[in-house]
């Protein structure tokens, strides 16, 4: 009888322990490549191009949650300016990022968080943009490939000099 109690117990504390970490449970793909977070966009039906070049790692949960480590806040330029905050993360499902967190779009003077990113019908050669306040549809071309991103104090104090106006740093 005691050895059933001992057996239970152990179970139960090795279940608990399982439960409690979920980075055994959840994370079911993890890289350090930013090739291969390119390679899974693309398998997703997602262009390689919606995140930058310089990603550190990335989790892929089961559950489909996907967050992408960068070196640091950046910026780069598409259309518009984007902002990358060090992770970003997004549900992922095949065609889209949904509840996307860590990611901004300057739009007239204003930067706008970015909700969602859906590819609908890749045949239409359009992405979907949800800004929140409106939803914003682009060529898919201007997200082929994957571009370089700066840190974000190197180029703002670019702009600012482009503009005339001294670095306020």
């Amino acid at each position: 009888m005691a050895f059933f109690n001992t057996l239970s117990t152990l179970f139960l504390c090795t279940y608990l322990l399982f439960l409690s970490s979920p980075s055994i449970s959840l994370s079911t793909s993890s890289s350090s490549s930013s090739s291969s977070i390119h390679d899974l966009l693309r398998s997703k039906g997602l262009p390689a191009g919606l995140l930058p070049k310089e990603i550190k790692s990335y989790t892929l949960s089961e559950n489909g949650l996907l967050e992408v480590f960068l070196n640091g806040p950046c910026l780069t330029k598409y259309e518009n300016r984007v902002f990358f905050d060090s992770v970003v993360r997004a549900n992922l499902t095949y065609g889209s990022l949904i509840g996307v967190e860590g990611l901004s779009q300057e739009e007239l003077f204003l930067w706008l968080p970015v909700k969602d990113i859906i590819v609908d019908d890749p045949r239409s050669g359009l992405i979907l943009f949800d800004i929140g306040v409106a939803h914003k549809q682009l060529s898919l071309s201007l997200f082929e490939d994957p571009p370089h991103c700066k840190p974000q104090g190197g180029l703002r104090n670019h702009v600012r000099k482009e503009k005339g106006f001294e670095a306020l740093r």
